[in-house]
Formats: C-alpha cells, sequence, structure tokens
C-alpha cells in the first residue's frame, strides 16, 4: 500500500491538568499543563490532485471549508515550502467538536504531517511545529508526538512518562467554545506555575472547569457523576470530562453503569502518537 492510499491517524488528547499561570501583553493565556493522547481518534485520508487545488471532501456543518483547520493546514505547509501540488483531504470524524479533545488541531497536525511526507517537503518536527502554532495552540504537541508537561500558550514540552492507564471519557451534548472560556471574566489567571520536574500525576485541577461548569450545567452534571468513579477532570476547555483506571475491565464496568442520556467512551493512554517524527 503507498502512503496515498493509507489512513493517517489523528488521535485524541487529554489534559491531566490544566493551570492558567498568567497573560501576555497580546492577550494570549500562559499555561502550564500535561498532555495524553488515546488510543482513539480522527482519520484522514489523502487524495492527490494535479489541478493544484486543496479540496475538503468532508465539510463540517456550520464550518466553511477555508476556515477548516485541515484544509488550512494544508495551505500553511504550501506557504511554508512553495509545494504547489493539490489534495483533497478526506477526514471520519469521531472526536467531537468542542470537546476538549483536541479534535481540530489533532486534524490540523495529522495534515501537516502526511502532507510533509506525501508532498516530499523534508520539514522537521520543530519546522512543523512552528507553522503548527500558527494554526492552535494544541497543534504542535500532536507533532511533538510524546507525552509532554506543556508550557508557554502549549508550545514548550518537557517530555515524561506515565504508567499504563485507561480512560472512561463522558461526552455532555455541548459544544463549550475554547475563546468563550478563556475570555470569561471570571477565570483564574494565577495560578502559581510548578516546575516540570515537580508535577505527580494526580496533581493539580484544570482552572478553566469552574468557568465552563457555570455556563454549561450539563458538563457539571456529567462531572458530578463521573466522580462517583474517582478524580474526575474535565479535558481543555471542555465539554467533555475522564476519569482514569489502572484496568481496562474497571473502566468498562463504569461505561456500563452509565446513565442511559449519557454517552462516553473507553480508550487506552498512549505514550506516543502513531506518526511521531523521531
Amino acid at each position: 500500500m503507498s502512503d496515498w492510499q493509507r489512513d493517517w491517524p489523528a488521535p485524541a488528547k487529554i489534559n491531566l491538568f490544566l493551570h492558567v499561570v498568567g497573560r501576555r501583553a497580546d492577550g494570549y493565556h500562559l499555561l502550564q499543563t500535561v498532555f495524553r493522547f488515546l488510543d482513539f481518534g480522527d482519520t484522514l485520508r489523502c487524495e492527490a490532485r494535479d489541478d493544484g487545488r486543496i479540496v475538503l471532501a468532508t465539510p463540517l456543518p456550520g464550518v466553511p471549508c477555508a476556515t477548516n483547520l485541515t484544509v488550512r493546514a494544508a495551505h500553511a505547509l504550501r506557504a511554508a515550502t512553495g509545494v504547489t501540488t493539490g489534495v483533497t483531504l478526506h477526514v471520519d470524524k469521531r472526536l467531537p467538536m468542542g470537546g476538549g479533545l483536541g479534535g481540530g488541531s489533532s486534524d490540523a497536525a495529522t495534515t501537516l504531517m502526511a502532507l510533509n511526507r506525501l508532498w516530499h517537503t523534508g520539514l522537521d518536527s520543530l519546522q512543523l511545529q512552528r507553522i503548527g502554532l500558527a494554526l492552535g495552540a494544541d497543534v504542535p504537541i500532536f507533532i511533538h508526538g510524546r507525552t509532554a508537561f506543556a508550557e508557554g500558550v502549549g508550545e514548550c514540552f518537557a517530555d515524561i512518562t506515565l504508567p499504563p492507564a485507561w480512560y472512561l471519557l463522558l461526552v455532555p451534548a455541548v459544544a463549550v467554545p475554547t475563546a468563550g472560556i478563556f475570555g470569561s471574566a471570571q477565570l483564574r489567571r494565577d495560578t502559581p506555575a510548578i516546575a516540570a520536574g515537580d508535577w505527580r500525576p494526580g496533581f493539580g485541577r484544570n482552572d478553566l472547569e469552574t468557568v465552563a461548569c457555570a455556563l454549561y450545567p450539563e458538563v457539571a452534571r456529567h462531572l458530578d457523576w463521573l466522580r462517583h468513579c474517582g478524580d474526575a477532570r474535565m479535558s481543555g476547555s471542555g465539554a467533555c470530562c475522564f476519569v482514569e483506571f489502572a484496568a481496562e475491565p474497571a473502566a468498562r464496568a463504569a461505561l456500563a453503569a452509565l446513565p442511559a442520556d449519557m454517552h462516553g467512551f473507553v480508550a487506552a493512554g498512549m505514550d506516543r502518537h502513531p506518526l511521531a517524527i523521531i
């Protein structure tokens, strides 16, 4: 099978904690977080074109193709490298929009990594991360491709090792806009920073959780149920919430007990992105 015929994975991420430690003069928030990938996500397929166009074959409802992150990523790679080749992008979406699992960012990162190979542009991981950062703060971690403690706006990484774990994730039926959460006057922006080496599993919280729960009661309801299973947290700016288990059977037993009006899934943590560039 050639690279043009393969499927390119775009896995989800979760934030094991997320602190807002400050704000830059340009308005961007300074964060500290730990990113972990999941063995669950979207899938991208690329189809060569000879007319130079970049086409999204699977547009999302309410999202103009020109603003879709996969399309923007393809254009950004062409602008950075001078390539004029066209491509049709097919995205099989499994990750919810506005879910805090990095779906759009992961799709953009996979687009950059896939087309970097398919178009033979030869960029390394750091070069792709710089292109990705201009698309969104979560894009670089997917290109970096390893479990990491992240700082800055989310683009400075210190790799860490975590034990195997399984996660039960709940998906409230709401889309939480990241800009609305970060723009809230109620958001705490002064959590004391820590050194990367001082982080331990179970440390901290998600500073965005209080704001998201106040604006979206469904997020609060799902978190309340999930806390019966353990130390439940929201991922990113929401809406998805998760709790960790040491073994798959326990995670699946909790999923089986989920109320009929809640939706969720079980996924294993991954130490490396399947497409990580060494």
